[in-house]
């Protein structure tokens, strides 16, 4: 009986799991794409914040400088993988993302490798400590983004 009792249990709690699985509400894959996408550009926005001071004439330290620098360097290699599906057909989770990223994906990929490559010298300027060098890097770097914002990106 008590081998009995516990396949019982087993099967009961077996149920119950496969009921309350079928309750869950099913994410779309288009959706996790895009908010995945979002994820990405919010970590890459939160790593360029800690060395924007540079734009605006502050001073950053050069060792967080290089250590965001390669954060984002890797995050922009990401960039093409993550836009390989295309989910401009689902409406349901508010995107900017413009057709032209599908439409030109050889154009997109190398806005994403600028990304990347003025990351790198940011990287290196800041390994440097030279400010003037992080901060014409930090420039490049904005530029990218926004050359990529302009052609891939609404308003």
């Amino acid at each position: 009986m008590n081998r009995l009792t516990r396949l019982g249990a087993a099967a009961c709690i077996a149920l119950v799991s496969i009921v309350a699985y079928s309750q869950m509400p099913q994410q779309n894959p288009d959706d996790v794409a895009i908010k995945t996408r979002q994820g990405l550009f919010k970590l890459i926005s939160n790593q360029f914040g800690g060395v924007a001071g540079l734009l605006r004439g502050g001073s950053v330290d050069p060792e967080v400088a290089a250590r965001n620098a390669e954060r984002i360097k890797v995050l922009a290699g990401m960039i093409p993988e993550l836009f390989a599906r295309d989910t401009r057909q689902f409406k349901d989770t508010p995107t900017k993302a413009l057709d032209g990223i599908w439409n030109s994906q050889a154009d997109f990929k190398t806005k994403a490798d600028g990304l990347a490559s003025a990351a790198d010298e940011l990287a290196t300027a800041g390994k440097s400590g030279d400010k003037a060098a992080m901060t014409k890097a930090a420039q490049d770097v904005g530029k990218a983004c926004g050359a990529c914002h302009d052609s891939f990106r609404a308003k």
